[in-house]
């Protein structure tokens, strides 16, 4: 029973950890199926995370901020459905450069036969 507490403080320190680098990818994600409002893309992250990644509004306000600035995404005003007009962002060409590279240097591996022996996937 020891071992089994001490195991689950750990994986959950490292899926925090984990997890907070993950918005930035979760965030670009959302946005290749095309514009999406805050909502629509904490849904996105919320349920093809299968709830293992969520994010507070404020975190993902942040980091759309932090993104547009640095002119990887932009944002279009649409009709609201009752209040005021919302912001649905999109990625720029760079911001999708990014996502491309990123991609391919980061995520493309774990789709290697070495990499899925280790991690004791099977070929689908």
């Amino acid at each position: 029973m020891k071992n089994e507490k001490k195991l689950n403080e750990l994986l959950l320190s490292w899926e925090n950890t984990y997890k907070k680098g993950q918005l930035t990818l979760w965030i670009f994600m959302a946005l290749q199926e095309g514009e999406k409002y805050v909502d629509e893309i904490k849904d996105f992250i919320t349920k093809k995370s299968k709830g293992t990644i969520n994010c507070e509004e404020q975190s993902l306000y942040r980091a759309l901020r932090k993104y547009e600035h640095i002119n990887v995404l932009t944002h279009v005003l649409k009709e609201g459905n009752k209040g005021p007009n919302r912001k649905y962002y999109y990625l720029t060409n760079l911001g999708q450069e990014l996502f491309n590279e990123f991609v391919d240097r980061n995520i493309k591996l774990f789709f290697s036969t070495e990499i899925k022996n280790i991690l004791k996937l099977k070929e689908q």
